[in-house]
């Protein structure tokens, strides 16, 4: 869909991008720049220069808001008067700026998105529930992060189709790769923390800037298996092309020593037929960087949903299904054989001895509290509070977001503090938006799903290892939020992220056979 207005084009300069406005800039940055020290100066610049470029570059700005945007939680706790979000500044920019270059040009393009219809359809289920709401204010907050998602995308797929999938990719990786950093730095050197993060052995679980391991793990674990798929991707063409190669030169072996010369001097002069060793090397070394972050929040609901990923990675990774769950089939035996002879790690083993209680629903009421069952017991809680709300408001919910101050009606008596969300996104779900809710929230992940899966079918190189590494970061999504709510410290911009490379990928020609191997 196109609005445009009638005339010709105004170059941007006529848009109120004037130069003169940029000297005018200028000449106030300098003459702040002279009355502040070198650091807070250097500070200043720094600002400066990306709110320029957030505005003058959507995708630039739409990129530090996932950069930038899981500070959210960290300075809310280290700095709580300070009233800047920096996600939302930086998507405001971004947004301000599309608006400004489409204005410019007297058109506003609205593409038409496969993920659109149904993302409209569960927003507008929202706001029917919140008819009930008991805070209409914490309902609007959820309707706008959703309706951000729609906006990021709609934003992201006009810069794919300007050429910038490369750098939306760059981005949504430097963001994960940033929150790894910092999560293998917290658990290697930091010798304190908060106590409740504090596990056997003094080890304490790495948090990032999420102030918690759990959304760290769940955002890690939505970006590792994209790298993954790309590494497996670039590696795949260089492990045939060696194999061609030795079966090749073996057969020039048996034929006469001639004949091996002739092999090794023509292979000398044949051109490279796979990419560069940086193509192949970078996405391995950030997904092993990724999972590594993740594995240090020590999060079991990050751990099964990367276990998760990795088994949709394997089945979904080889053209033929039989060989996919061969490999699925022989990494069970695998892990099987090692934790039967006791050859799992003691801090894995530590995690997982009690899944089973984290896993199964019990009525917690009446059940003694102590320091090992306290996260199981008060996630149960949390759901039972959630089922709670279910049974009165079956079919719309107490209201989109309004899991929290419904939450003081169905507390159970010793926990009496809402968490903000049920600890379970169906469940959550359900409880604030119903069953009609619950409904449109699967509809649209079950078009992600498939529109994923049309792209793998279609696709072919690193096309087709993105669009794999993307089935992975939906698996983990999936599989993750049993536990949890992931939705959280603007993850959401991220996440839209991901849904802009799936649907540059769903339109580009790379979806087409015969696929490119490049992006």
């Amino acid at each position: 869909m196109i609005l445009a207005r009638s005339g010709p084009r105004l170059p941007l300069a006529a848009a109120g991008w004037h130069p003169a406005a940029w000297t005018a800039l200028s000449v106030c940055t300098g003459l702040l720049l002279a009355r502040l020290s070198p650091l807070a100066g250097v500070a200043v610049l720094g600002a400066v220069v990306l709110v320029t470029a957030a505005i003058w570059e959507p995708l630039a700005g739409l990129g530090l808001a996932m950069l930038l945007g899981p500070t959210r939680a960290y300075l809310f706790i280290s700095f709580p008067t300070l009233p800047v979000d920096l996600g939302q500044a930086f998507f405001a920019l971004a947004l301000a700026g599309w608006l400004a270059r489409s204005l410019a040009q007297r058109q506003i393009r609205l593409p038409r998105l496969p993920l659109l219809l149904p993302l409209t359809v569960y927003l507008a289920v929202g706001l029917v529930s919140l008819l009930r709401a008991i805070s209409l204010e914490e309902g609007l907050r959820e309707l706008i992060k959703w309706a951000e998602i729609g906006v990021t995308l709609v934003i992201l797929t006009a810069e794919t189709r300007r050429g910038r999938a490369r750098a939306l990719l760059a981005f949504v990786l430097l963001a994960g790769l940033a929150q790894a950093a910092l999560a293998l730095w917290q658990y290697q050197f930091r010798s304190t923390g908060p106590e409740h993060f504090q596990l056997a052995g003094g080890i304490f679980r790495a948090y990032g800037t999420f102030e918690q391991p759990n959304p760290l793990g769940g955002f890690l674990g939505l970006l590792w298996p994209v790298a993954a798929g790309l590494a497996w991707a670039a590696l795949t063409p260089v492990v045939a092309a060696a194999a061609r190669r030795l079966l090749t030169g073996l057969a020039a072996v048996r034929v006469a020593p001639a004949g091996l010369a002739a092999w090794v001097s023509r292979g000398q002069t044949q051109p490279r037929l796979w990419p560069g060793w940086a193509v192949i090397t970078l996405p391995g070394f950030a997904a092993a960087v990724l999972l590594a972050g993740l594995f240090v929040t020590f999060s079991r609901g990050a751990w099964l949903g990367a276990a998760a990923a990795g088994l949709m990675l394997m089945v979904a990774a080889p053209r033929r299904p039989w060989q996919g769950l061969a490999l699925v089939a022989v990494s069970g035996a695998l892990v099987a054989a090692l934790a039967w002879a006791g050859l799992l790690p003691a801090s894995i083993a530590a995690r997982l001895g009690d899944l089973g209680d984290v896993i199964t629903v019990t009525d917690v009421r009446g059940v003694e509290i102590d320091a090992s069952n306290f996260a199981i017991v008060e996630r149960l809680a949390h759901w039972q509070a959630a089922a709670g709300m279910v049974r009165d408001f079956p079919w719309l919910g107490v209201g989109l977001g309004n899991y929290g101050p419904a939450y003081p009606r169905y507390a159970l008596l010793n926990w009496p503090n809402a968490l903000g969300h049920a600890h379970m996104i169906y469940l959550n779900v359900l409880a604030e938006t119903g069953l009609v809710g619950l409904a449109a929230y699967l509809a649209f992940w079950a078009s992600v799903v498939a529109l994923t899966l049309r792209v793998i079918r279609r696709s072919d190189g690193l096309a087709r290892g993105l669009a794999i590494g993307l089935l992975g970061a939906w698996a983990h999504v999936s599989v993750h939020q049993l536990f949890d709510n992931l939705y959280v410290n603007n993850v959401h911009f991220t996440l839209a992220g991901l849904f802009s490379l799936l649907v540059y990928l769903a339109r580009s020609p790379h979806a087409t056979p015969p696929a490119g191997a490049s992006l």
